[in-house]
């Protein structure tokens, strides 16, 4: 199931859900995105600090379902940060059901976007946070405006080289994220996936948070989980500006292990690009033409 795509003067609500933000911490990005053509409203609890590093997990689900019930809120933003899980258990998926959206973020937005999408399936979008959008490249302004005012897109947009890590192609449904966040929710209750499809997965992680011994581990989580049989790709995204030879070389005997496509690049996330991914969209990876080509939606 997909969200009806933005248009001129729709309103973007923006709330915290992963941390808390500080006065006038996003007043370039409202006027960068009011510039676009949209309105915002910001959740009432974005600046409460109930906890010390966000509100509390009911205030901040609080401000997520009344985002989601809103009716003249077409798309929900929000950024990273460490808890955004604290809210899992109390956000109303019927809702959301009644009401699909946009649900736009990325790193630690993960764990609510992966299972928004096992909830309910509905299409979210991976890739980009409120800061994207101060002093937003034309990179990540043409991924926004492809992926979520344009519409049925067929091939993710690239703005950089892509390095063949193992060969092959590979067919699945679009799922992942930050690392840590997907290896995490591998498990959770609220998180499930159909054990007779595939799933094309997409990570990424970031030098400054994690070594290559912690992707390692990460990626261990992932292999000793059930969900491992159904993985028919992997995608890695940004991770540093310089190649990191561990970290390839683990990714390597990951693809090797398994007898899957493992394809790096730099096109999303922690770095400047900040190209979008769509949960819940089914894909087709080739490592032959270095390519993510969409199946259109029937």
């Amino acid at each position: 199931m997909e969200p009806e795509k933005l248009e001129k003067n729709d309103t973007i609500g923006i709330i915290a859900p992963c941390y808390v933000v500080k006065k006038h911490q996003y007043d370039e990005v409202i006027k960068e995105i009011e510039s676009l053509g949209y309105q915002v409203v910001l959740g009432k609890n974005i600046y409460k600090s109930t906890y010390g590093y966000a509100s509390s997990e009911f205030e901040r689900a609080d401000d997520f379902n009344s985002m989601v019930t809103a009716k003249k809120i077409k798309m929900i933003l929000f950024g990273g940060g460490f808890v955004g899980n604290e809210i899992i258990p109390y956000i109303d998926f019927n809702s959301i059901l009644q009401n699909p959206k946009i649900f736009l973020s990325y790193s630690d937005g993960t764990t609510i976007l992966d299972t928004i999408y096992s909830q309910t399936g509905l299409v979210t979008y991976y890739g980009q946070r409120p800061a994207t959008f101060a002093s937003i490249t034309e990179y990540n302004k043409e991924s926004f405006t492809r992926n979520l005012v344009f519409g049925n897109i067929h091939e993710f947009m690239k703005n950089s080289g892509w390095d063949v890590i193992y060969p092959g192609k590979a067919e699945g449904i679009l799922i992942g994220g930050y690392l840590e966040n997907f290896s995490f929710l591998l498990g959770n209750r609220y998180f499930h996936y159909e054990c007779d499809e595939k799933y094309l997965l997409f990570l990424e992680d970031y030098y400054e948070f994690s070594q290559p011994i912690q992707i390692s581990m990460y990626l261990s989580y992932i292999e000793q989980s059930p969900f491992i049989n159904n993985v028919s790709g992997l995608i890695f995204g940004h991770y540093a500006d310089t190649v990191n030879t561990e970290l390839h070389s683990r990714l390597y005997r990951f693809g090797k292990k398994y007898g899957i496509p493992i394809i790096y690049c730099d096109d999303y996330g922690h770095g400047i690009n900040n190209g979008i991914l769509q949960i819940g969209r089914k894909a087709f990876l080739d490592s032959d033409t270095k390519s993510l080509k969409y199946v259109s939606f029937e």
